[in-house]
């Protein structure tokens, strides 16, 4: 088979994958649980190479996310549920249902007006749903189904408290939320006293999704600030080890003051209007690091 913009070859590339007699046989015996990780990772570098700006990596990435869906695809068909084909006509029917302001009568919203249309839309699908799918003796549905399981927690938790801030149950000052975190810290400080590894699982736990409340109250994506963070504490990393194989050293044969200082130095380089020199010592490193909230 030849590569082609058809994503009909696409199809057949895979239908030949999991064939049972000539296919791959790591393709055959893949199934819906043991692909869906690779879906989620799949995902994520995609986002990657959005964030790094790599518009060639971006369709190779898109390219690996789409074979994802239709490896699904291929599962569900074998097994008499759907197909590809299926897929597209549900996502298109889901877009023209939920954007009457383009291809139904509700013309000329502004942007709010759109949200607000999107969510009852969403509300009454899932309403719907629910109702189908009830039997007796079930369960009643609650304000928070639909969140799936398998999201990242930081991701899972930000939905699951946008849902229950639809229904009234949410902070109405994000000082509030900033008194909460405060007294998280504290439950924390009490259970490293207590010494109970679960106890102080949890509290940290408290203390993180207080955090994403945080977040969510001053409309920042906690994902991405986190990935933002975790490239910043690479990149500074990078600095110590790099001025300190200047020296001759390594991270291990350094000291923890002279890491604190180059720490600072790399900090100093990225916003040398913020900090011009700070001493080495790590109590002088670490007043100047909860001053910039870093």
């Amino acid at each position: 088979m030849q590569p082609s913009s058809d994503v009909r070859r696409l199809i057949e590339i895979m239908a030949a994958l999991r064939d049972p007699v000539a296919g791959c046989p790591w393709d055959v015996e893949q199934t819906f649980a043991s692909i869906a990780p690779f879906t989620i990772e799949e995902a994520y570098e995609v986002a990657d190479a959005v964030e790094r700006g790599s518009t060639e990596d971006l369709r190779e990435e898109l390219g690996d996310l789409l074979l994802q869906v239709v490896f699904h695809a291929r599962m569900a068909e074998e097994a008499g549920l759907f197909d590809f084909g299926g897929v597209v006509e549900a996502i298109t029917a889901k877009l023209v249902r939920r954007h009457p302001h383009v291809f139904g009568d509700a013309r000329a919203l502004g942007p709010d007006a759109v949200r607000a249309l999107w969510g009852r839309i969403k509300a009454e699908e899932k309403r719907a749903k629910s109702e189908s799918r009830e039997s007796p003796g079930q369960a009643p549905s609650s304000a928070l189904d639909g969140v799936p399981l398998a999201l990242p927690a930081l991701m899972r938790a930000m939905k699951l408290q946008e849902k229950a801030g639809k229904v009234g149950f949410d902070w109405n000052d994000v000082r509030a939320v900033l008194e909460k975190i405060r007294e998280e810290v504290v439950e924390v400080e009490a259970e490293i006293g207590a010494g109970s590894a679960q106890s102080l699982s949890a509290e940290v736990g408290d203390l993180l999704f207080a955090t994403v409340n945080l977040a969510r109250h001053l409309k920042v994506d906690p994902e991405a600030a986190l990935r933002g963070a975790n490239a910043k504490f690479e990149r500074r990393f990078a600095h110590i080890e790099h001025r300190l194989a200047e020296r001759g050293q390594t991270p291990e044969g350094a000291s923890l003051d002279e890491m604190e200082s180059l720490w600072v130095e790399a900090k100093a380089k990225e916003q040398p209007a913020m900090v011009k020199s700070q001493p080495a010592s790590a109590s002088a490193v670490a007043q100047a690091k909860s001053k910039s909230g870093q």
